[in-house]
């Protein structure tokens, strides 16, 4: 008889917003979802994701992509007002989690895009409280 072999290929990502790993998820509308990512450029610095389990932003279908693009555009625009900063910059690498994600970074200077920050979880915390309300 053959053996089936299941293997759970979720994301990081996909494990954060089902509770499988620890995060700190932001906003979640049922089709995205927001994490402050693990490794932040700056407080406040934000992932954007899909639900759909995609590598490469251009291979998502053309409703999807424009929808993604107007959630990204709504959380900006709060983060911007929370964090109170000049901008908010936006990042599509995608190399290092094979999961869609539009990274959104607050910035007020040139060179805010250039060396990480240490964030506390407590400074993550308040921030995702102000971020709900």
């Amino acid at each position: 008889f053959p053996v089936t072999i299941f293997f759970d290929m979720s994301t990081v990502f996909t494990k954060i917003r089902e509770g499988e790993i620890p995060g700190f998820i932001f906003d979640d509308n049922g089709e995205f979802f927001v994490i402050h990512t693990n490794n932040p450029i700056q407080l406040g610095h934000l992932l954007v994701i899909p639900y759909l389990e995609i590598d490469y932003i251009f291979d998502l279908d053309n409703v999807t992509y424009n929808k993604l693009w107007e959630y990204v555009k709504n959380i900006s625009i709060r983060l911007q007002k929370i964090i109170n900063a000049k901008k908010i910059a936006i990042k599509v690498e995608g190399l290092e989690v094979n999961h869609v994600h539009i990274h959104l970074i607050p910035i007020n200077n040139p060179g805010d895009l250039l060396v990480h920050t240490n964030v506390t979880d407590q400074e993550i915390l308040d921030l995702k409280n102000k971020f709900k309300n």
